[in-house]
């Protein structure tokens, strides 16, 4: 189906987009899968192309977009092509927001020249080994010091997406103790210099997917935080959360959408090529079946997708829409990539064919941002049930 959001801005940042995946990303991948992520010097690139700044106002040194098309854009573009950006998800989709919401201008700018440039890399961590969905669980602690100069931070956080590189870590932790009638309270966020003694990074957990986005375990341990790096108000780290999740969710949604797509790809270019006695693939009717099945729920997905987009920019879109949109694009990426890998046989299961990544890649869609079961538990609620 013909799609309509996009303008010929967008479709100009996409050409640079691919022909920088395709010149700088795609000849070196493999080595990023291996070390686990791509080298630090990636990000400073990402920076230089204006990657890192599209939503940071030009105050700070970003471009000023409001729109999220363009994020958007880098998502279809990698899925694409089989690669991701490593951690860069993390940093422009869960980091920034928090920090052009609820800093300081002064804290603005100290902290978004940096994330722009791609100097300070940033992180996000909510979960902790006990604790997943359940934020009002949040074991881990900032005391506040007698002088009331700084935060004392301990505990340990898990499941640390850009923990590795990250040179600040937006920490979500119990800075006073939850109650009966609030156990959601309490909670404050720090953002945390990662070169603080006391910080460290535990052991880096080995994924079945995303190769390229380092995650790991991180502990603190008396890690003293200046009064200075707390974000927005003491206690309300919840209301922040739960703002912002509704973008987290939509680059869910867009991510999911465009790997649906970048699989049915895979699938057509690879079964006109195959061939199994004596014709192509493409040529068995079941073959035929199998992709137009997967092209009419990806259409779906599209459609829903592209609606979630644009109320995003406008402004309008729920937590309720949000969630629909993220069980719906998810699960259905899920079925589509599943079908597609069928269809390259025994090399589906082999790392070399971007089928297969994508098959790992995918699956965690459902897990991270919330589960499944969390979005049906918001929709829910949202009929009045």
């Amino acid at each position: 189906m013909l799609r309509s959001i996009y303008d010929e801005d967008h479709e100009a940042f996409r050409a640079m987009i691919r022909d920088f995946i395709e010149s700088e990303v795609v000849p070196v991948y493999s080595e990023w899968e291996k070390a686990g992520h791509p080298p630090r010097e990636f990000y400073l690139r990402l920076g230089e192309l204006g990657v890192h700044g599209i939503h940071v106002p030009e105050e700070y040194g970003g471009a000023g977009e409001t729109s999220y098309k363009f994020e958007a854009v880098i998502m279809e573009e990698t899925a694409r092509a089989g690669v991701t950006f490593g951690a860069e998800g993390i940093h422009v989709n869960l980091v920034r927001p928090y920090l052009l919401a609820f800093a300081t201008e002064e804290q603005k700018q100290r902290w978004m020249p940096p994330f722009v440039s791609g100097e300070m890399m940033g992180a996000l961590a909510m979960t902790e080994p006990g604790t997943g969905s359940d934020l009002a669980g949040i074991a881990t602690t900032a005391k506040l010091s007698e002088d009331g100069t700084h935060y004392v931070l301990n505990g340990a956080k898990t499941f640390i997406s850009g923990g590795v590189l990250a040179d600040r870590v937006l920490v979500v932790a119990r800075t006073s103790p939850a109650t009966p009638e609030d156990r959601r309270g309490g909670l404050s966020i720090l953002f945390v210099d990662t070169k603080s003694p006391g910080y460290s990074v535990g052991k880096k957990l080995d994924k079945i997917g995303l190769k390229t986005s380092d995650t790991a375990e991180l502990a603190f341990q008396d890690v003293r935080v200046p009064v200075e790096d707390l974000l927005g108000e003491e206690g309300q780290a919840f209301k922040y959360l739960t703002h912002n999740l509704v973008e987290e969710r939509l680059a869910i949604v867009v991510g999911s959408t465009a790997q649906a797509a970048a699989a049915i790809g895979f699938a057509t270019a690879y079964v006109k090529e195959r061939k199994a006695f004596g014709q192509p693939v493409a040529a068995f009717q079941n073959t035929k079946f199998v992709l137009a099945d997967c092209e009419a729920e990806y259409q779906a997905a599209q459609a829903m997708t592209d609606r979630a987009v644009e109320l995003f920019d406008q402004g309008k879109l729920t937590a309720a829409d949000a969630a629909a949109c993220k069980l719906f694009t998810t699960e259905a990426a899920g079925r589509i990539i599943d079908k597609c890998l069928q269809l390259h046989g025994g090399y589906g299961y082999i790392n070399e064919y971007p089928i297969a990544r994508l098959y790992a890649d995918t699956r965690v869609s459902r897990l991270y941002g919330g589960t499944s079961e969390i979005m049906r538990t918001i929709i829910a609620k949202s009929l009045g049930l």
